[in-house]
């Protein structure tokens, strides 16, 4: 997925709070930002879901067949 750059003018006192969760999630302001964003997105059904795909040990799935 290609990034592209976008000026925002934000209140100050909400770049605050993002800066400070931001921190403490150890993210990015900007990372945080899109974080938000996605999850509005997807619990207002504007966005898909990208599927969980499960990561499997392959020494498992040898021991299971």
């Amino acid at each position: 997925m290609a990034k592209k750059a976008y000026p925002l003018r934000i209140n100050e006192e909400i770049l605050s709070a993002m800066q400070q969760w931001s921190d403490d999630e150890l993210r990015s302001l900007n990372a945080q930002i899109e974080y938000v964003l996605r999850d509005a997105l997807r619990k207002a059904g504007r966005s898909k879901a990208k599927p969980i795909i499960p990561i499997t040990d392959p020494i498992d799935e040898e021991h299971n067949n």
